[in-house]
């Protein structure tokens, strides 16, 4: 039986935090392709909530909690009207803003992939469910704004790699029957800290060996 993270009020809470955060990055990208107001709340609510909807779909918990949850439903919604109305202010504080996102990252793969294999899959599918929780909100953000989803450019500081260590500590501790609201919190500032430090040095993936691209570098 694995032990919960948080107790279920501060998780929501937290979940909640995660979401809002992912909706302001949604509603800036919005504002930065000159959606409407019914966009900017279109790409709030997906990039906060695409990846736990993608994830309670594939595992069977339906309705998902995107839906169940009036919370975090207007969550979103909320963020959007903030950008809507107050995007030059948020646009200053992106690094605050970067920060927390950073956190719901480091959140949301952890969660994602604890609630996965609490469904019955294995650790493998849980890591990977793990993952997209956490970055399949962007993913589709970045598509439905016609761009490359961030996490596939070679010229964006890493963001699914730190996703996946802390996916994978997860699964090794719960491997190991070694899975503790302790070792999960670990799980969590792992992921945390190293996209911090992927946003304060630039870190980036590497590309093919010996590349003879003709794309244009941007």
């Amino acid at each position: 039986m694995l032990q919960p993270l948080f107790t279920p009020s501060v998780q929501h809470t937290l979940d909640v935090i995660g979401i809002f955060v992912f909706a302001i990055s949604g509603a800036l990208l919005a504002v930065r392709k000159n959606f409407d107001v019914f966009g900017i709340a279109v790409l709030a609510e997906v990039t906060a909530l695409g990846g736990g909807l993608f994830r309670d779909v594939v595992i069977g918990a339906v309705p998902p909690a995107a839906f169940t949850d009036l919370g975090y439903f207007i969550t979103p919604l909320f963020a959007a009207l903030l950008v809507i109305f107050l995007h030059p202010h948020v646009e200053r504080i992106q690094v605050g803003v970067n920060v927390f996102d950073a956190a719901g990252l480091g959140l949301f793969c952890v969660t994602g992939t604890t609630k996965a294999f609490a469904y019955g899959l294995n650790l493998t599918a849980s890591a990977a469910l793990g993952l997209a929780t956490a970055v399949g909100g962007g993913v589709l953000r970045d598509v439905l704004a016609n761009e490359v989803p961030s996490l596939l450019r070679w010229d964006r500081d890493l963001y699914a790699v730190p996703a996946i260590v802390g996916a994978c500590i997860v699964v090794l501790c719960i491997h190991y029957d070694a899975l503790t609201p302790f070792t999960s919190g670990v799980a969590v500032v792992v992921a945390f800290v190293l996209r911090l430090l992927a946003m304060r040095y630039h870190w980036r993936a590497p590309r093919a060996w010996n590349r003879r691209s003709t794309v244009t570098e941007e």
